[in-house]
């Protein structure tokens, strides 16, 4: 088992009692609690989503353990964790017995790279008599495991579009009707421009991110269809894995053609209700790039209530920077559909409807 200089060492036959251990992709499939013994902190910075955090150490003892260790050495580290953590045992295991119920349902239990705080957990709870399984290579391996998924969706395609053709809303019609879609901004929290953080809650960390996208590739069916919105690298704070944003771009590109009057229409409709000030603050953001005398413009027609006036200004500089995106991936030919006035769910039946059969189009 490998050392934690961090963590208790519980008696030895805890530490040489064989562990059941799974692979990262049998941990998850295995239906039962997942039981987080890594520190609150590292719990808040990034998790396997829905597990539970059961810390072994809060963070002010684990840094006490820590600083220990480095400063006096092993055995007076591992002393103070036994102090620390012998008063916890009982409440470890009532809590335990709470989550698994009384189906028994198995504990996963995982630490940081599956080290002496998994494993000591491990053992006391199978020592109350509940069944335990443990992340082979803790959430460090979970991580690299989650990197992996993206790196082979066969089926995906990117929609790709300017701003105010609808693409968020047109990707929720399309799961609707049976599509599969991975939501980037949904899990994001956020619509990836400077308007993209109204009505949203705060953003996850980028880590907490990446953890929910595993989650979403890990429910699809690789030998069917799987829609995403072409995104920058990062949406808001949050930044897309290395492995699936290359795959991103190299999936078939679809792009949608909406007239611009439609366009504004949306805009307002999407973004009108919010608070003045809010929009207000959200157009200074994007003075350098809109330019003094566009800028002062938008925010007048703000002031004025002239809201359609006010997206025409912003797309002017929106459209500008997606011919931009559009040289970058000039060697990409998309497939282009253009669309009339409507609903997304017409939208939705359009696009399937004008890729049906299409060569070189995931069905």
């Amino acid at each position: 088992m490998p050392t934690d200089p961090t963590n208790p060492m519980l008696p030895a036959s805890a530490r040489s009692a064989p562990q059941q251990t799974l692979k990262p992709g049998a941990f998850l499939a295995v239906q039962g609690p997942i039981l987080d013994v890594r520190s609150p902190g590292e719990f808040a910075k990034g998790h396997i989503p829905g597990a539970v955090s059961f810390p072994l150490f809060s963070d002010a003892e684990r840094a006490e353990v820590g600083t220990l260790y480095k400063r006096k050495g092993q055995q007076v580290a591992m002393d103070r964790g036994l102090e620390l953590v012998g008063p916890k045992l009982a409440e470890f295991v009532r809590r335990a017995r709470a989550l698994s119920g009384e189906d028994k349902l198995p504990l996963r239990v995982h630490c940081w790279r599956g080290g002496m705080r998994s494993g000591s957990m491990a053992w006391l709870l199978r020592t109350a008599g509940l069944p335990v399984q443990v992340l082979e290579g803790g959430y460090k391996a979970y991580r690299q495991f989650g990197a992996t998924l993206g790196t082979s969706v066969p089926g995906l395609l990117t929609l790709h579009g300017p701003t105010g053709s609808g693409k968020t809303a047109i990707l929720q019609a399309l799961a609707v009707l049976g599509e599969q879609v991975v939501d980037l901004e949904g899990l994001a929290r956020h619509r990836g421009s400077s308007f993209g953080g109204l009505g949203q809650k705060p953003q996850p960390s980028t880590e907490q991110f990446q953890n929910d996208l595993t989650k979403t590739l890990r429910g699809l069916e690789l030998g069917r269809r799987v829609w995403v919105e072409g995104e920058s690298k990062s949406i808001g704070r949050c930044y897309i894995p290395d492995p699936f944003w290359a795959e991103m771009n190299r999936a078939p590109l679809v792009e949608l053609e909406l007239p611009l009057p439609a366009r504004v229409d949306r805009l307002v409709a999407e973004y009108g209700s919010y608070p003045r000030e809010a929009l207000a603050e959200a157009i200074r953001r994007l003075r350098k790039r809109l330019g003094g005398l566009r800028h002062d413009q938008a925010l007048e027609a703000l002031e004025a209530s002239r809201l359609a006036e006010v997206a025409e200004h912003l797309l002017h500089y929106y459209d500008q920077a997606y011919q931009q995106h559009r040289v970058q991936h000039k060697a990409r030919k998309p497939i282009f559909v253009a669309l009339e006035a409507g609903s997304p769910e017409a939208h939705a039946r359009q696009l399937l409807e004008r890729l049906a059969g299409q060569d070189g189009v995931p069905q």
